[in-house]
């Protein structure tokens, strides 16, 4: 009797043991996974960090050249202003918009130093998209610029009317850059057979 006895609660002791060992392994399981379940959270908050970083990248800068201050993006790129747009509303669209890219936010539009803010705006263009504006006038990269600092929509005309930087204070600044002697002769004919036209802004 006793050695049956013993040999049952020995069998009992078994049981229970193994009834814990597999209850921790669960809870190191359970570990295991909730560790997996925080690293994707992190790795999505440091993603999220780097739009964060990039919403720092001022909209509209301020750039010295050849032609005094001028505005320019936040990478560089030169600002042009297009003499055909009469209000905040872009005349410039299809073949237009193509070679003139206008400088799109989403956002509201912010202003490096040097920039004033208050004449910093958007216009809605044909699309739905939002196109910074400036001192009311709609705001154009150049296609044929191809590295930041380049000048050669400067004095264009193209797509029926001229094509200008602006500086600081809004206006149109209609002098030529000296060094770009190429872009000037290319395009000379054309500025100045339509010279009589030149804008009202």
């Amino acid at each position: 009797m006793r050695s049956t006895t013993s040999t049952a609660a020995a069998v009992a002791a078994v049981g229970l043991f193994a009834a814990a060992v597999s209850g921790c392994s669960g809870a190191s399981g359970s570990k295991a996974q909730d560790s997996g379940a925080d690293s994707s959270p992190s790795s999505s908050m440091t993603a999220s960090s780097s739009p964060s970083a990039m919403t720092a990248m001022k909209t509209v800068m301020v750039r010295k050249t050849p032609l005094g201050k001028i505005l320019v993006t936040g990478k560089g790129r030169t600002l042009y202003l297009f003499e055909a747009d009469k209000t905040t509303k872009s005349t410039c669209s299809g073949a237009c918009a193509k070679a003139w890219p206008p400088l799109l936010a989403k956002n509201k539009p912010t202003a490096d130093s040097g920039v004033q803010t208050k004449l910093l705006g958007t216009s809605l263009r044909s699309g739905g998209a939002k196109q910074v504006t400036y001192k009311g006038h709609p705001l154009y990269t150049y296609l044929g610029d191809r590295k930041p600092g380049d000048l050669n929509g400067q004095g264009l005309t193209q797509f029926g009317a001229k094509w200008y930087v602006l500086s600081p204070d809004g206006k149109k600044v209609t002098a030529q850059p000296k060094a770009s002697s190429s872009p000037s002769s290319s395009s000379s004919s054309s500025p100045s057979s339509s010279s009589s036209s030149g804008g009202g802004y």
